[in-house]
């Protein structure tokens, strides 16, 4: 049998003894119980535990109203509840003084659940929307489990911190390189090397690791040490670089992807293919960081504590690729953003909430201008 359906069990039996131990779980909640008949049979615990706490008898027992008023009131929300069920309940408790030990049991169900649940939720999520390059709604569930891992960090007692996995964690498997994606980052190449000032339009904020074909994102790291060398960019620079590190000996390319990239049409805007190339590195990390937590929250060997810091750890690429993602794009930082989720820009109320914070008048902030969005932009390719 389960050993999380024992505890459930377990701790139900023990108030139903004992109607005392109701306070002894004032941290636990009905939906931290995975069973619908468990979760109603809690909350009319704590109802009539509210209301009318049972009376103990002259020899100590509790009155036997104390258990049918709990099977009616749980009756309300869930069907088929009966007193032989109330008696499995009893029978399943070894020792009612052990229910917060139950009780903890359930609760770190819950926990495990509730990440598996948000991180599902999460990877689905970057999954539909990688071909649309859909940042936002992407970034607004990668927020939301966050917090909910704060939120439980809270509620089991331990610090919301990353903790790094003892050995390599659970990875999933490289996604497939959409054709979208393949094009955007050979025409930004392209545009690369026939372009003179197109690496700085790109240089400060896209990193080799952003693109999806392992072997475009290392000429671009070629171009990258050409640009910081101060070095010219073309294709003959360019196919030097990538033959002095090994590219073509090692198979990370081949010639013909080579001549595709260096000779093929370069007309085109860098900061926007960039941003193209950025937007689908945001999805696939929130997308590989979700499965990852789903990973660890499907086992149940690891403790709340463990589960809840290397979740965070897992996110920590996400917010890295994030925080260059509002670089190019002028967006506030994260940090900022987190700050005002909705985006507020009145400056006199930032300007009110400034002074309530602070004894000394601050002075007045600037208000950032209006930037527009990258899907905004209109790409030159050339096709």
């Amino acid at each position: 049998m389960d050993a999380l359906f024992k505890g459930e069990q377990a701790l139900l039996g023990a108030v139903l003894l004992d109607p005392a131990q109701l306070d002894t779980l004032a941290w636990l909640t009905p939906s931290d119980f995975y069973r619908p008949a468990h979760r109603a049979l809690f909350t009319a615990m704590r109802t009539l535990g509210t209301e009318r706490r049972p009376v103990r008898e002259a020899d100590g027992t509790v009155p036997l109203s104390w258990v049918t008023d709990t099977l009616a009131e749980a009756g309300r929300e869930v069907r088929g509840l009966s007193t032989s069920y109330a008696h499995t309940l009893i029978a399943a408790c070894p020792r009612p003084q052990n229910a917060p030990v139950y009780g903890r049991m359930v609760l770190e169900g819950s926990i495990h659940r509730t990440v598996l649940e948000h991180a599902v939720r999460l990877e689905h999520v970057a999954r539909i929307d990688a071909e649309a390059q859909e940042v936002e709604g992407v970034l607004h569930h990668a927020d939301v489990l966050t917090g909910v891992l704060g939120d439980l960090a809270g509620r089991w007692g331990a610090e919301p911190r990353p903790i790094p996995p003892p050995s390599s964690g659970p990875t999933a498997p490289p996604s497939p390189v959409g054709p979208e994606e393949a094009e955007d980052e050979r025409f930004l190449l392209a545009v690369i090397v026939s372009q003179p000032a197109a690496m700085a339009e790109v240089y400060d904020w896209l990193r080799p690791g952003d693109f999806a074909d392992a072997g475009h994102g290392q000429v671009y790291r070629c171009l990258g040490a050409l640009h910081h060398r101060g070095e010219p960019i073309d294709e003959v620079t360019a196919l030097w670089e990538v033959q002095r590190r090994g590219l073509l000996a090692d198979g990370t390319i081949s010639r013909e992807q080579l001549d595709a990239l260096f000779c093929g049409p370069g007309a085109g805007s860098a900061e926007w293919l960039g941003d193209q190339v950025i937007r689908a590195s945001v999805v696939r990390t929130a997308a590989g960081a979700a499965a990852a937590i789903k990973a660890l929250a499907e086992g149940s060997a690891m403790a709340p504590g463990r589960l809840i810091g290397q979740a965070l750890h897992a996110l920590g690429p996400l917010d890295e690729v994030r925080a260059r993602w509002h670089t190019a794009n002028n967006l506030p930082s994260p940090a900022a953003e987190k700050a005002d989720p909705a985006g507020r820009s009145d400056p006199e109320a930032r300007v009110r909430a400034a002074l309530s914070r602070s004894p000394q008048p601050p002075s007045v902030p600037r208000t950032a201008p209006p930037v527009a969005a990258a899907t905004q932009r209109t790409p030159a390719r050339s096709r």
